[in-house]
């Protein structure tokens, strides 16, 4: 390897630790955005969103579920009472709209783009937790949403 080359890769080296970085963000925040959007489902369905029923629409144990309600909780983004549900905070349920706006803008992206709705919902719940203020932006152009 000739020194611009080296130069290069050194060079690159911030932006892709920033690239990782912000992926494993993105992983971490997904889990929290995924049962925010359910609660909120949930919550809109049956008055509330019961533990197990989160547990069972998300195909997680009720141990992984419970660990992860718990982190929601110290993030401030549910509420649990005794004998009743988990209900979402104000700042849970802006993230649940944040979160379906952006699926469904994914969605939209996709099936004009050919693909067929239920591979756009399915390919929408990966990508929606992954996608960048920029990407979203050229995505509402796309749709003359915008």
């Amino acid at each position: 390897m000739d020194k611009a080359e080296d130069r290069r890769c050194v060079e690159a080296e911030p932006t892709q630790a920033r690239r990782f970085s912000q992926a494993r963000t993105a992983r971490s925040t997904a889990i929290l955005e995924d049962y925010a959007e359910l609660i909120a489902d949930l919550t809109r369905e049956h008055g509330e969103a019961r533990t197990t029923d989160i547990a069972r629409r998300l195909g997680v144990t009720l141990p992984t579920a419970n660990k992860s309600l718990a982190r929601l909780k110290r993030e401030g983004l549910v509420t649990a009472r005794p004998y009743r549900g988990v209900f979402l905070t104000e700042a849970g349920m802006a993230m649940a709209e944040r979160v379906r706006a952006r699926h469904r803008l994914v969605v939209d992206v996709l099936e004009a783009l050919g693909v067929p709705t239920d591979a756009a919902e399915t390919d929408a719940e990966g990508i929606e937790h992954y996608i960048s203020e920029v990407t979203l932006k050229a995505f509402k152009r796309f749709l003359c949403r915008e």
